[in-house]
């Protein structure tokens, strides 16, 4: 679609959606009530909605729609106090399996192909977006769920899919696990892979693809939105393409929400411009990356976000610097002789907070120094060497602990990757 007719349409919808919101929200309507769009630009000059207004209007206040005509409900763990709730109608749960299509076309999915679906089912709505999706493009749908990691390795080496989704450390995990049983998972057959639900880096993504011998291809999403299915990678992988004829994005400042142009580093802010059931209004995602409006290689011309850099509240302030850590990962697997099991330790019991890192040596390493000892002069070596590299990247000094094989946790579902002792 051309940008003036793109334009057009995302803002007609767009005002239809804060309509459609005032008239039936009362949250919204003493918000947005009398505001006029005359272009997408008088966007930015409507409020912002942050996840504690989720967490505040629990569970239906910001349902456009009475609970009758809801065909589905999904949630948060509610690991931080309530839940939040997201409800969708038929046409909501119709469009989530048009945009989770695109993704997966984009990225090298067919009709007749097999999905090995790896992300968790239920309230989580990885596992179901990615199934109906998949439904949607004609393919054949294995749903495995996250977990019981036996049953993975079974699956995969019967059924031999085109394609495997889940979240990265979990797949890790399957690849890594079923080398240690003999297996071979370059010899799965796997095309391509869709991988997501927590930050990744280029160096994650070239362990997935050494150990599967498969494109891996980044997918975004948040169930406040919709679910999987905001943005995804094509084959160029220059960015993740938005379904911006449904989400709306812009990049603020995360400090002072003040817009900022293309290309500029912010975080992402979404506005629904087709949900019928719980239409959001310039919700902050609180994800960190830029955003560009050029045309893909690929052909494709809607508006792309860069890989995440993490969160803004995943951000760690260490002796005043701003860690994110992404770009620990980044500097961490640029290592050869590191596996991508690592976990950052803050601990905040001191005057100044100190960064501690705990990382697993690769197997080549334990081969060289024949075998793990904790105060083995090569493992040291290579830990002066990470920490050196750490220093160059964040300008601080961090304790690196290259640690014994399996002493990182497996994650069956998002990796917890900082851990901060108070």
């Amino acid at each position: 679609m051309h940008a003036a007719a793109r334009a057009t349409q995302q803002l007609e919808r767009l005002r239809h959606s804060v309509a459609w919101a005032v008239e039936r929200v009362p949250f919204h309507r003493e918000r947005l009530g009398g505001r006029r769009l005359a272009g997408l630009g008088d966007l930015a000059t409507l409020p912002f909605t942050r996840k504690s207004d989720l967490r505040e209007q629990y569970p239906f206040g910001l349902c456009a729609v009475p609970q009758s005509e809801l065909a589905r409900v999904h949630a948060s763990s509610g690991t931080k106090g309530k839940p939040t709730v997201v409800g969708y109608t038929a046409g909501d749960l119709d469009v989530w399996r048009e945009v989770m299509a695109r993704v997966l076309v984009a990225a090298g999915a067919r009709p007749g192909d097999m999905l090995h679906v790896a992300f968790g089912y239920g309230l989580f709505t990885g596992g179901l977006g990615f199934h109906d999706g998949a439904e949607r493009v004609g393919l054949t749908v294995v749903p495995v769920s996250s977990g019981n990691t036996a049953r993975h390795h079974l699956l995969l080496q019967d059924f031999r899919p085109a394609g495997l989704c889940g979240t990265p450390s979990f797949v890790l995990h399957v690849a890594e696990s079923l080398v240690e049983q003999g297996g071979d998972p370059r010899a799965l057959g796997i095309r391509y892979g869709l991988f997501g639900a927590e930050p990744w880096t280029e160096g994650l993504r070239a362990a997935i693809e050494r150990a599967f011998g498969c494109r891996a291809h980044d997918v975004y999403g948040l169930s406040e939105i919709i679910g999987p299915g905001v943005a995804g990678e094509c084959h160029v992988r220059a960015g993740l393409h938005v379904c911006d004829d449904h989400f709306l994005p812009e990049i603020v400042d995360p400090a002072t929400g003040a817009p900022l142009p293309p290309g500029r580093e912010g975080e992402l802010v979404l506005t629904t411009l087709t949900k019928r059931a719980m239409p959001m209004i310039r919700y902050r995602t609180g994800d960190i990356t830029a955003l560009t409006t050029e045309p893909c290689a690929c052909g494709r011309t809607s508006a792309r976000i860069a890989r995440l850099k993490g969160r803004a509240d995943d951000m760690l302030i260490v002796k005043g610097v701003n860690v994110y850590p992404s770009e620990v990962e980044a500097a961490l697997l640029a290592v050869e002789d590191l596996q991508p099991h690592y976990l950052l330790v803050v601990d905040r019991t001191t005057t100044l907070a100190q960064l501690h890192i705990q990382v697993e040596p690769a197997p080549a390493l334990l081969i060289r120094c024949g075998g793990y000892r904790a105060d083995h002069p090569g493992l040291a070596a290579v830990g002066r060497q990470v920490a050196e590299r750490l220093r160059a990247v964040t300008g601080l000094t961090i304790d690196v602990t290259l640690v014994a094989p399996h002493t990182i946790p497996r994650s069956e579902g998002k990796a917890v990757r900082v851990i901060e002792r108070a």
